[in-house]
């Protein structure tokens, strides 16, 4: 089974997240935060810094990891493993140029917009949680399992479940 190994990063003002709406390709239609896939010999931090000024033109200067989500789903019909880590930063240099960003407060994230299991780990990050999540999905993007652990500084982060 292929393996995709991606990051995510959430920009976040007092009580409001800045989510993009996804233009093209793959979650089209979708709210997200910044991120894409590690290119050969990356690490998931060097990718983030680099994803952050691609999609957004912006440089996080004080940033924290929170975690790991891992997903079972099909791309084009072929079941696939993806990886993303996950980090949230309140602090960056310029403002998100590159595609269209929203502002949505804490409590009016429009979840109904977004991929199905965000609801379940993005209210924990949000409440400065580290997490490791589970996802599964059918070839028809329907969520079928998952499992949200919270996890500790001293817990190791990534486990295959």
């Amino acid at each position: 089974m292929k393996t995709i190994e991606t990051t995510l990063l959430l920009l976040r003002k007092g009580n409001k997240i800045m989510l993009a709406l996804k233009k093209k390709g793959f979650g089209m239609g979708k709210y997200n935060g910044l991120g894409g896939k590690l290119e050969p010999g990356e690490t998931p931090e060097q990718a983030m810094l680099r994803e952050a000024y691609e999609e957004g033109r912006i440089k996080p200067v004080d940033y924290t990891y929170m975690g790991e989500n891992e997903y079972s789903e099909f791309i084009n019909g072929e079941p696939v493993k993806l990886k993303f880590h996950l980090y949230l930063t309140e602090n960056w240099i310029g403002e998100p140029e590159e595609m269209k960003p929203y502002w949505f407060d804490i409590d009016k994230i429009p979840y109904e917009n977004m991929f199905a299991g965000d609801i379940y780990w993005l209210p924990l990050v949000l409440d400065n949680k580290k997490i490791h999540g589970y996802f599964e999905f059918d070839e028809n993007w329907n969520l079928i399992n998952h499992e949200v652990l919270e996890i500790s500084n001293e817990d190791k982060l990534w486990k295959s479940f």
